[in-house]
C-alpha cells in the first residue's frame, strides 16, 4: 500500500471513529452481577478501513485504534497486547479478501467475511485473551460472546456494505 496524505487522513479519521464508537458508545452487559460482556460498533471503521484502503490500512487502523484508545480510556483494565492483534486482525482480514473487489461487493459476501472476521477475532482470539486475563474457562466465556455477535455481525454488515456503496459512488461522482 501506498499512504498518501489523503489515505492517511482517511485512516486517521477511520481510526478516531473507531474509538468513539468503543470507548465512548460502547457499553456492558452484567451477566450473574459481573461485568461479562462489551457490546460497541467500533469494529466497523476498522474493517471498512481493510475493504477501502487494503490489508495494510486495515492492520494500521486497527492497531492505532486499540493503542491510542486504550491509552484514552483503558476500560479499568490493564493494557494486553493480544487485544491489539486482535484489532489489527479485524483490518487485515477483510483488506486481505474483499480490498482487489471492493467497487462491486454484495451484502452477502462482506457479511460472510465479517462473520469469517467476527469468528476468528471477536469470538475465537478475545475471548482466548479474556480467558487468560480473567483465569476463567473458554467455554464459561463463549456462549455470552457468542450471543452478542448474533446481534452485532448482521448490523456490521449491513453498515459496511452501505457505507462501501455510497463511498464508491461518491468517488465516481467526484471523478467525472
Amino acid at each position: 500500500m501506498r499512504l498518501t496524505t489523503r489515505h492517511a487522513a482517511n485512516l486517521g479519521l477511520l481510526t478516531a471513529v473507531s474509538i468513539v464508537l468503543t470507548r465512548m458508545f460502547g457499553f456492558v452487559i452484567n451477566v450473574a452481577g459481573v461485568s461479562g460482556l462489551r457490546i460497541s460498533f467500533g469494529e466497523i471503521p476498522i474493517m471498512l478501513a481493510g475493504v477501502l484502503f487494503g490489508p495494510a490500512g486495515g492492520a494500521l487502523t486497527g492497531l492505532a485504534a486499540d493503542l491510542v484508545g486504550y491509552m484514552l480510556n483503558p476500560f479499568g483494565g490493564p493494557y494486553f497486547p493480544g487485544f491489539t492483534l486482535s484489532a489489527a486482525l479485524t483490518g487485515l482480514i477483510p483488506g486481505l479478501i474483499l480490498f482487489n473487489k471492493r467497487r462491486s461487493l454484495s451484502l452477502w459476501q462482506i457479511g460472510a467475511v465479517v462473520l469469517l472476521t467476527d469468528l476468528i477475532t471477536g469470538v475465537l482470539l478475545n475471548t482466548l485473551w479474556l480467558t487468560i486475563i480473567m483465569k476463567k474457562g473458554f467455554f464459561v466465556l463463549l456462549p455470552m460472546r457468542v450471543l452478542a455477535r448474533v446481534v452485532t455481525v448482521p448490523i456490521y454488515a449491513v453498515a459496511i456494505f452501505l457505507i462501501n456503496r455510497a463511498y464508491h459512488s461518491y468517488r465516481r461522482g467526484a471523478s467525472d
